[in-house]
């Protein structure tokens, strides 16, 4: 069941301009090794000046100016439950483990229709979910590298599904008339990044905060996927996870994929997925039942990151990793789509 709980508030201080970003960084879709699962057991909770620190975020406009919001937090719960679950599975260097599990979507009835239509390109190469009429989802590091924002971030567009209808089975531009998908592209208005973010704040880059949200300029009139509070692994059914996107290898293929989860930590998920850069910024979500209801309902609950490569009791292993919407992000996210927190008191 999907468990109501009491949201932390997010409050805007004040906002002030910056310089605009250079917006000269390469986009990489796989990041370098982070903070592993033992390294992040013994991390300290953060303070709640850390948290004002790290939830502060920089928004960029589509005119390429920049400005820096404080916020304060209340009500946050300054003790994590630090998740202390391992299962192991059969490692390999790779992002495909074992045979691939991926299932390439070609029904057009399928891929035009919820949840697959949640899913969108992202013009920097990554994908990513839509979250209400005008938002979208998707990785932090789609469009900043930690010291400066990706070239391609500043003409940003967002790609929503759409199945070819017209010709007679010639390739047309922008895809092909045999199911597979083509876009419309929309161009970004806003896009929101955690400073939790940013390699001056964390010292490096903090995959905790490997997400952000990206507001269109014109809304779309398509079924979007709600937020949703991780839960923990042991609450969730067969401990599985879904998400589709965009891989690079599957080129104009939408892509999805379901697995377990294999560990987490307070602020990550680390799974086996099969995924290939492209995926990056893909929503997970889970379907649970809605309180108190016969009803069922899909939510995102975290932002997949991509391949990590993590230190586990001094030996280098690699995951796939989720970023989780925890009560803290599930705060930040909704007050950016609905610039305040009346409507995210209960996620």
């Amino acid at each position: 069941t999907w468990h109501l709980k009491k949201i932390p508030q997010i409050v805007r201080e004040r906002t002030f301009s910056l310089d605009s970003p250079k917006f000269e960084a390469k986009t990489k879709l796989e990041l370098n090794s982070v903070c592993g699962i033992e390294c992040q057991r013994k991390l300290p909770v953060p303070s709640l000046s850390d948290l004002k620190n790290l939830l502060s975020y920089e928004t960029v406009f589509e005119n390429g100016t920049r400005t820096l919001t404080e916020v304060s937090v209340l009500g946050a719960v300054l003790d994590p439950d630090r998740n202390t679950t391992t299962r192991r599975a059969s490692r390999k260097k790779r992002q495909i483990y074992g045979t691939d599990s991926r299932f390439s979507i070609y029904d057009k009835k399928f891929m035009t229709n919820f949840p697959f239509n949640t899913a969108v390109k992202i013009s920097t190469g990554c994908s990513g979910i839509l979250v209400s009429p005008k938002h979208v989802l998707t990785a932090a590091h789609c469009l900043h590298n930690g010291k400066d924002y990706v070239k391609g971030s500043k003409r940003l567009r967002v790609g929503l599904m759409k199945t070819k209808s017209r010709g007679n089975g010639r390739k047309r531009k922008g895809g092909t008339s045999d199911g597979m998908p083509s876009f419309q592209w929309t161009r970004v208005k806003s896009t929101h990044i955690p400073k939790g973010w940013f390699k001056g704040v964390s010292g490096d880059i903090a995959l905790d905060y490997d997400y952000a949200l990206l507001e269109l300029k014109r809304p779309h009139k398509r079924k979007y996927m709600e937020l949703g509070i991780s839960p923990a692994i042991k609450m969730m059914p067969g401990s599985m996870i879904h998400f589709s996107g965009f891989d690079n290898d599957r080129s104009g293929q939408l892509v999805y994929r379901f697995c377990s989860i294999s560990d987490e930590s307070s602020d990550l998920f680390y799974q086996y997925c099969d995924a290939e850069p492209g995926s990056t910024g893909s929503g997970i979500y889970l379907r649970l039942k809605e309180p108190n209801k016969k009803k069922w309902k899909r939510k995102i609950i975290a932002v997949y990151s991509g391949h990590q490569w993590v230190d586990i009791n001094g030996e280098q292993q690699d995951y796939n990793v989720a970023v989780r919407i925890t009560p803290l992000k599930y705060a930040q996210i909704c007050f950016w789509i609905h610039g305040n927190d009346e409507n995210c008191t209960l996620g």
